[in-house]
């Protein structure tokens, strides 16, 4: 059996400028900063994001993030493309399935943006 993984690109991950507290955002900066933060303001993501997290590993197949959101395959499948384009997940296939990881530091980075150091 051959197993095939496709890994998201996440280079455009969360890391975008120095903490808010520190200098002024810039204009570009704060664009991709609200983009994130938009993918942390729902409450589906914010569920799906702690599941992976909590999970063994840190990573969950979305078989498995259906039934605890409560919500259809399709919707959870595009609350966690949301989180993946945002740099908080990794997507990994095999097989039929999709493999969700949490990407090491991301919220932390965002944490960092917020917060003084």
């Amino acid at each position: 059996m051959v197993t095939r993984l496709e890994v998201t690109d996440v280079s455009s991950a969360v890391a975008c400028c120095a903490p808010l507290v520190r200098e002024p955002i810039g204009q570009t900066d704060a664009e991709q900063l609200a983009v994130t933060l938009k993918a942390l303001a729902d409450p589906a993501r914010l569920r799906l994001l702690s599941i992976v997290a909590s999970s063994e590993d840190q990573e969950a197949c979305v078989c498995d993030l259906i039934d605890p959101i409560g919500l259809s395959q399709p919707t959870v499948s595009h609350h966690l493309k949301v989180l993946t384009e945002a740099g908080f997940l990794t997507r990994s296939k095999r097989g039929t399935w999709a493999y969700y990881r949490l990407v090491p530091d991301a919220l932390q980075q965002v944490s960092g943006l917020l917060v003084s150091a």
